[in-house]
């Protein structure tokens, strides 16, 4: 199995849905039941095709994509399923993340993806021009949910779904 996670993102309908069968790989949720098909496979008859709401599959490298940066809500429903397969993270539409930077000389990532990290827990590591290592802590308890490599610069920034 890959070592990346993969991510599901909402769609309309009419970008999933294709005479009763679905263009792509997606995952349709209507209520509390929650139905994974692949492309090309029948909806079921049990679900109402116009009240579902789908995700389809994106790239998990567009993950930034779907979360305002200033204020760190989420822009749509997504789900992630970590590399093991068995674990998912439901992100709704108006969750707030935490974004983290990380930005020094040298940088060492301490957490992954998936990860849960506690309010003091180190879950990266810096280290100046000087040789010092700085530990980078985050405020509150929470799940890392995506690390970023920001692409004009070499820095990296943690997003983390922050435990209620």
């Amino acid at each position: 199995m890959a070592d990346i996670p993969r991510l599901y993102v909402e769609v309309p309908t009419g970008e999933c849905v294709d005479n009763g069968r679905v263009r792509r790989d997606c995952i349709v949720i209507s209520g509390n039941v929650e139905v994974w098909l692949n492309e090309n496979d029948e909806i079921p008859d049990f679900l109402d095709v116009e009240s579902s709401k789908y995700l389809t599959r994106e790239v998990y490298d567009r993950f930034y994509n779907y979360v305002d940066r200033i204020t760190g809500e989420m822009l749509a429903d997504i789900v992630l399923v970590l590399p093991d397969g068995r674990t998912r993270i439901y992100l709704k539409k108006g969750d707030r993340l935490l974004l983290l930077p990380v930005e020094g000389f040298t940088k060492t990532l301490i957490a992954d993806v998936g990860n849960r990290v506690r309010r003091g827990d180190a879950f990266a590591a810096i280290t100046t021009r000087k040789g010092e290592v700085h530990y980078l802590k985050p405020p509150v308890s929470g799940t890392v949910v995506f690390i970023d490599e920001v692409t004009n610069s070499p820095h990296y920034v943690y997003y983390l779904l922050p435990e209620e």
